[in-house]
């Protein structure tokens, strides 16, 4: 019966009801090739890497639930194999001089800046139309996805064997989706979810993690802020020079130098700062345009003022989820005054710690 109506609800969206078939038929072989954890690892062919990543998923599984209060429910405590790299490529598209990503409405998930599909070649045929449209378009692999407590999301193959620091963000980003989602509102959602995710891992290697782990995260976090700012900065410069009054021509001129600057200041704080680590070289290797900066742009916007208020309940999550909770039920308008007085404590906070810009 739930198939049912989850299909009815899926072929009332304004999709055409073939995009919708093929996200059921995913969904259809994700939960046909799912086996709970004590099977799989009761399988005396399964390989002894695996094996050892499964325990650890599993453990990771417990703790979320335990220590972090997220949902205590079948999610991740399957295993699948989809045999492919990802699970679904994500369709990301933006008009040449703009960085407001296109937006595509579907049921339950609301209006979101982003067109999955199960299918690699799929989704970068319709990427091609969008390009034909004259749209910059980004095609990004994506390795897990929340159904938000539809079904029971299984650990996939796909980032079963990332190293333990990475398995343990993406269970806990994932499973963050369904604590709190926010219909049409990418942002939000994504940045609370990032937000969960980092308390969640500090926590986790503090009860698990080894010396060596906790100097890998710091360093890894550094890299992700360095990045976020990199992208934040030529945001900013692209949204100047599309709202300029600059002829198109210009404008496009403009816009190509500011990406081309990108990519030296990217190159210079990984050759500088980093020692060399070459983590988003793959990221920058794919072609940076307006899409695959609106692609970052949706996980990284809110994540300070989730990161303050998460600080006001004392770094308590049990009350930081139902804050946050609160905030999602307010109209759209007067959750986002909520975020951005939320933003600016953020950045008071940051001007009066030493060393801040105050």
């Amino acid at each position: 019966m739930r198939w049912f109506w989850l299909t009815a609800a899926m072929l009332a969206g304004c999709a055409s009801p073939g995009y919708y078939l093929q996200a059921i038929g995913g969904q259809i072989e994700i939960l046909r090739a799912s086996r709970p954890l004590d099977v799989a690892l009761a399988d005396p062919t399964l390989l002894p890497e695996l094996r050892q990543r499964l325990v650890v998923a599993a453990q990771m599984r417990e703790f979320a639930s335990r220590e972090l209060g997220l949902p205590d429910n079948g999610s991740y405590r399957k295993y699948a194999d989809v045999h492919r790299p990802f699970v679904t490529w994500n369709v990301f598209a933006a008009k040449p001089l703009s960085i407001e990503p296109k937006r595509w409405c579907f049921p339950i998930a609301g209006c979101v800046g982003y067109r999955g599909y199960f299918s690699e070649a799929a989704a970068r045929s319709f990427a091609d139309g969008l390009r034909a449209g004259n749209y910059d378009v980004f095609v990004g692999g994506v390795a897990a996805y929340s159904t938000l407590g539809w079904f029971d999301d299984p650990i996939l193959n796909t980032f079963i064997r990332y190293p333990d620091i990475e398995l343990a963000r993406l269970i806990f980003h994932e499973l963050a989706h369904q604590v709190v989602y926010v219909g049409g509102d990418t942002a939000f959602n994504e940045s609370f979810a990032v937000t969960v995710e980092e308390a969640g891992v500090r926590r986790w290697i503090a009860a698990h993690g080894t010396p060596a782990q906790r100097e890998e995260f710091e360093r890894r976090e550094q890299h992700r802020r360095d990045f976020n700012a990199l992208i934040k900065g030529a945001r900013s410069r692209l949204s100047a020079i599309y709202e300029s009054p600059l002829p198109d021509v210009e404008k496009l001129a403009e816009k190509k130098r500011a990406l081309e600057q990108l990519q030296t200041d990217y190159r210079t704080i990984r050759d500088g700062r980093w020692g060399g680590y070459a983590g988003y070289d793959r990221w920058f290797a794919s072609g940076v345009n307006n899409a695959t900066l609106a692609s970052v742009g949706l996980y990284l916007e809110d994540v300070p003022a989730f990161q303050a208020m998460l600080a006001e309940n004392g770094g308590d999550l049990t009350r930081f989820y139902a804050a946050v909770r609160a905030v999602a039920a307010l109209p759209r308008d007067r959750r986002k005054e909520r975020i951005a007085e939320a933003m600016a404590q953020a950045l008071e906070r940051q001007g009066d710690e030493p060393g801040g810009s105050r």
